[in-house]
């Protein structure tokens, strides 16, 4: 099964948020595709992650690495203008950005703890950059099949919070659907053979989970592998008739 829906030839694939956790996998598991020509790993200190340099001297030229702040605009125009050296086409953009707990974000338990600062740093990450990212690529996105996704997280649901807490993540997050889903209604005026996804990974154990996996069922923390491999599975089942969409791991589609 080719890597997204109607694609012809090998993908240019970028990641966004690729050294660590699902970003890092996602890279290994493209990168071991045949039917994949080139990836793109962005991160903050990409050129300095042991792990992505690692990937690099196994796969040559195929990966190429590029630092980049995601939440600075004019970085991310930069990325935009680097991509574009080598590049007039990307067939798949993942970004794989969020923070909970790191980075002056918080995972409040109560109202009284909800801060500016906080929801600051929640929705530069979570929801500003992802969308901005979306922005300095579109060039590239506009000629022929594409897919777009952005890792979204079930709590972002508002009809399925039942729990409360965790304010700026869940905001964030809710935040970022809404923008992918506008993006996804002018993408596809733009170009009808893109798609937009929001999508939900499941629990992985990753730095951003692991302070609250204590009550995570048997069998539903997942290895950042498997996490990868389930959302590669969703991009090349969903196109374009299901642009727009916020989907879990699994495909069944998640009410907003």
């Amino acid at each position: 099964m080719s890597l997204i829906p109607n694609i012809n030839g090998d993908a240019n694939a970028l990641i966004c948020g690729a050294s660590r956790g699902i970003g890092l996998a996602l890279c290994a598991a493209l990168l071991a595709r045949a039917d994949v020509a080139r990836v793109w790993a962005v991160s903050q200190h990409a050129s300095q992650s042991t792990a992505l340099l690692t990937l690099a001297d196994a796969h040559g030229g195929r990966l190429l690495l590029i630092d980049c702040d995601a939440r600075d605009e004019q970085a991310l125009a930069a990325l935009a203008a680097a991509v574009r050296q080598t590049c007039d086409h990307l067939h798949l953009v993942i970004s794989t950005l969020g923070i909970l707990h790191q980075e002056g974000a918080k995972a409040e338990k109560s109202l009284l703890q909800v801060e500016l600062a906080g929801l600051q740093a929640s929705f530069a990450t979570n929801a500003f950059a992802p969308i901005l990212l979306l922005k300095q690529l579109l060039p590239m996105l506009r000629k022929g099949p594409t897919t777009f996704a952005a890792l979204s997280a079930r709590v972002g649901s508002i009809g399925d919070n039942r729990l409360g807490g965790w304010y700026s993540y869940r905001a964030s997050k809710a935040a970022l659907n809404q923008l992918l889903h506008t993006a996804s209604i002018e993408l596809k005026r733009l170009n009808p053979a893109a798609t937009v996804l929001a999508l939900h990974p499941g629990t992985t154990d990753t730095e951003l989970s692991r302070p609250f996996q204590g009550n995570v069922a048997a069998g539903k923390l997942f290895e950042p592998a498997y996490a990868a491999q389930c959302l590669i599975t969703l991009l090349e089942r969903f196109g374009p008739a299901e642009s727009g969409g916020f989907m879990a791991w699994d495909g069944q589609a998640i009410e907003w």
